[in-house]
């Protein structure tokens, strides 16, 4: 696997994150994720988006972080958000969310972020169960889906 720096409107992006809103719009039937996101939300050094691609150069995997400090909506400065977590059906269960996702912790860690923070739902406990199993701990609700009962949101130190 090789994982990659791209824009978040590159095509593969693009067309990984439709996949991904496909896969929530089954999972919760409400047409996908609404958290309003821009491509310049991801650049650096604000944000990072990454993609992994396997031996035949075909985008198998997604995620990304983006800036938050303390606003309105329950984070608190120094939080690197992290979003569009995504691997595609035939390549799970290889290790490649907990590759992505330790990259994309350092490269937030890098950027100066002091905790990383997430959003999911009680209808995705795969990936709850990485979440949890990679150190990350229930937190404030923050966000755009603070308020669903649904939502689950955690958070990890990224300093020492």
């Amino acid at each position: 696997m090789h994982i990659r720096q791209v824009p978040f409107d590159h095509p593969d992006a693009v067309k990984l994150n439709d996949a991904v809103q496909a896969e929530y719009h089954v999972r919760y039937g409400d047409g996908g994720d609404s958290t309003p996101l821009a491509p310049s939300d991801f650049e650096p050094p604000n944000g990072v988006f990454l993609i992994a691609y396997d031996e035949a150069d075909r985008p198998v995997a997604t995620g990304g972080w983006r800036r938050q400090d303390t606003n309105g909506e329950g984070n608190e400065d120094g939080d690197a958000e992290l979003k569009r977590m995504y691997v595609i059906d035939d390549m799970r269960g290889r290790g490649l969310a907990r590759r992505l996702l330790a990259a994309l912790e350092a490269d937030a860690r890098a950027a100066g972020r002091i905790r990383m923070v997430l959003e999911t739902g009680i209808k995705q406990p795969e990936a709850i169960a990485l979440y949890t199993s990679s150190g990350y701990e229930p937190c404030v609700r923050f966000g755009y889906y603070r308020e669903y009962e649904e939502s689950r949101c955690y958070a990890k130190r990224l300093s020492s």
